[in-house]
């Protein structure tokens, strides 16, 4: 007896062994559900040359190869990713919109006698619950803006609060940067904008707007990705949390945290070339002379006092914000960053 399929719009709440995602990879790749697995009932390939024959040919033949194609691929998943599935396994299911591709799977699970879900409207109305989260979520949130000169471990306090259980939106961590010309992850490229959005739309759900949600200040773009439009207005203005540590502090931090760019200079080229116009051939060649001397305590202090440091007063002089605490860093270490984790965690905030 076959099993039933439902039809769910409410995808987050339904209680799902896996989430499958029988899209391309293409399509996949751009953006998908947090936790969904790619099993394509068409490849990129397949997915192209089957529009071109509907167009061009037939929708009848097409429909009849495409047919071919999906019972292929799904017998193939059903004998690689899904050969350990047990006997009451529950999968939620989507494509493009809910309809034939997810369908097919749907219907060969059902035959199997797994309890299979297809969310209504699949990928597209998925989309447009992100979209409304993203605009809807930000303004009810209580937001603290943590800030700080460069160097002041605001990433890694913010993640140590985390741990010590408090509510954070750690933005850089989401978009696979560092939010500078220096920014890059050595090993992790940034997400394309939409699984971005998708990834900060899953920790918006989680967050209770009762409760402080501390955020690292940011400008609107982080690398090549854009803050959605309603966080960035709520981040504007709100109150904030400076982090301050001593320069030597900062540059020891900033030479351990940074370590692959010491490891490999020539990752520095993009921020000397964009210094020269802004700051002159002088201080740029005295930052070159530094690191060809392997002198980087040096140049990382001579990179503070010359570009960011006088970059963040600039950027805090056209802010309004009002301060509601100044935690020090003290000397940027483990212990150091989890003690200012643990005052962040432990301030009253109203």
């Amino acid at each position: 007896m076959s099993a039933p399929i439902t039809r769910v719009t409410e995808w987050h709440d339904y209680p799902a062994d896996m989430i499958i995602d029988v899209r391309s990879p293409a399509e996949f790749a751009e953006d998908h559900i947090p936790g969904a697995v790619n099993m394509p009932v068409l490849d990129n390939q397949q997915r192209a040359e089957i529009g071109t024959m509907y167009k061009q040919v037939s929708p009848f033949d097409a429909k009849r190869a495409g047919a071919a194609l999906v019972a292929k691929n799904i017998a193939e998943h059903l004998q690689t990713k899904l050969q350990d599935a047990p006997r009451h396994f529950k999968p939620l299911i989507y494509c493009w919109r809910g309809g034939q591709r997810s369908g097919s799977m749907a219907r060969i699970f059902s035959e199997i006698g797994w309890q299979s879900a297809v969310i209504e409207g699949g990928y597209k109305a998925y989309r447009k619950t992100v979209l409304t989260m993203l605009d809807n979520v930000p303004p009810t949130l209580k937001l603290i803006v943590v800030r700080g000169r460069t160097g002041t471990a605001k990433t890694h306090i913010l993640r140590a609060a985390l741990d010590q259980g408090a509510q954070i939106i750690d933005l850089e961590g989401l978009a696979s940067h560092r939010g500078s010309l220096l920014g890059p992850e050595p090993a992790a490229p940034q997400p394309a904008q939409r699984q971005f959005e998708s990834q900060l739309c899953a920790i918006l759900r989680d967050l209770d707007p009762a409760k402080p949600v501390f955020i690292e200040a940011e400008s609107n773009k982080v690398g090549q990705i854009h803050v959605p439009a309603a966080l960035w207005a709520a981040m504007r203005g709100t109150n904030t949390i400076a982090i301050d540590a001593s320069l030597n502090a900062r540059i020891g931090f900033l030479i351990k945290d940074y370590d692959h760019i010491i490891n490999d200079p020539s990752r520095l080229d993009p921020l000397l070339d964009w210094s020269v116009s802004r700051l002159g051939h002088e201080v740029v060649a005295n930052w070159r002379t530094q690191i060809a001397a392997n002198d980087w305590p040096a140049f990382v202090g001579a990179l503070l006092n010359d570009h960011y440091d006088p970059a963040y007063e600039r950027s805090s002089g056209s802010r309004e914000h009002k301060v509601i605490a100044t935690i020090d860093g003290g000397a940027l270490d483990e212990a150091a960053i989890n003690a200012a984790a643990a005052q962040i965690v432990g301030l009253k905030i109203v």
